[in-house]
């Protein structure tokens, strides 16, 4: 497969999912009934020794969105399910603690489906503690790809290529196996869907650097040409209102610093999308819900949501961050360029910020 740009948008989403289907519960409840439900992927999980003799339907849709429709006009892209490769089944490691995969992908378009997975990150509700934590798994990181022990990858590879090879069932069993997690349930959007619902805010607040502004808008012209948007450039750094385009462009910066400062100005644009919200009015938060329906793919359906909704309400003022690897927690492989682990030493720091 071609090489492709980075595109990470779930570190801009995800708080919003967070706020609009878990920490306004209430409001979302009512959409529901507005709405009939948000969009549902089917997505099979299976037992682990029912894996070898699994027979899935694949007959249906894949996506409840807008699939046909080009970006331009509004489509989206579709979660590949690949049927080889069902999610396995994992017991809830902690009955308290519910951890949920939201992941963006590099995609080009609403056909492009078959890609890499982006940015990853765990959405951690502990509802005993009222905590809600965010564990982004950097995408370079080498792991043994598999659905189960037996037929893991002999040599290591890129995190990023699981979803690739074999849908979001791969994806998430190769995290299951190689951090000792027990997700069952996704989220996934495009670059596309983030801008959108940045627009949705009317926008976001950014402190842009004058550094920052030409590599800003190189990413904003390559947005324009996948979305057929004329969206304007930045012409001066400072304090400033960015719609959803031109924040999803300034996040996306590579070649000024490095990754971990990308990743650092999508935790910011995150931070200024959930200012926006909480600053809504509850009937604007009660229309964001019915705009953004069908901007994300998910194979939670409304009685998941709802749980997840009521479990998390509670964790809005107790929001944390992890990122894995931690500093001086790898070392890098030239060729093929992957970020190796620290196992022994990070795999404990992981579970314990987790699970305490």
């Amino acid at each position: 497969m071609a090489k492709k740009k980075s595109t990470s948008i779930a570190d801009v989403i995800v708080r919003f999912i967070a706020i609009v289907l878990g920490l306004f519960c209430g409001i979302f409840l009512y959409g529901m009934k507005l709405l009939g439900g948000f969009n549902y992927v089917m997505t099979p999980i299976v037992a682990a020794e029912d894996y070898d003799v699994i027979s899935i339907d694949t007959s249906g849709s894949f996506s409840g969105g807008d699939v046909d429709s080009s970006w331009a006009d509004g489509g989206h892209t579709r979660v590949f399910v690949d049927p080889n490769h069902p999610i396995i089944q994992v017991d809830r490691i902690d009955p308290d603690v519910e951890n949920i995969l939201v992941f963006g992908v590099d995609s080009r378009g609403t056909n492009d489906y078959q890609c890499r997975s982006d940015c990853m990150i765990v959405v951690s509700i502990n509802s005993k503690e009222n905590t809600v934590k965010l564990i982004s798994l950097m995408r370079d990181i080498g792991v043994y790809i598999g659905d189960t022990p037996e037929n893991q990858s002999s040599s290591l590879d890129k995190l990023t290529h699981a979803y690739a090879y074999g849908g979001v069932g791969l994806m998430i069993n190769t995290i299951n196996l190689n951090f000792g997690l027990d997700i069952q349930r996704f989220a996934m959007l495009d670059f596309g869907s983030a801008a959108d619902v940045i627009d949705l805010v009317g926008g976001v607040n950014i402190d842009v650097s004058s550094e920052e502004v030409n590599y800003a808008n190189m990413c904003i012209a390559e947005l324009n040409s996948l979305s057929d948007k004329q969206v304007p450039y930045l012409t001066n750094g400072g304090m400033q209102l960015l719609n959803g385009t031109q924040a999803i462009g300034w996040s996306r910066i590579r070649y000024l610093d490095s990754d971990f400062v990308r990743t650092s100005r999508q935790r910011t644009v995150a931070t200024a999308l959930i200012a926006a919200v909480a600053d809504m009015p509850t009937v604007y938060q009660l229309g964001l819900i019915e705009e953004s329906a069908g901007m994300f793919e998910t194979n939670m359906q409304s009685l998941d949501l709802t749980r997840i909704g009521f479990n998390a309400v509670a964790g809005a003022g107790n929001i944390s961050e992890y990122r894995v690897p931690e500093d001086n927690l790898y070392s890098v492989q030239s060729n093929p360029w992957m970020m190796i682990l620290d196992w022994d030493t990070q795999l404990p720091l992981l579970h314990e910020f987790i699970w305490g």
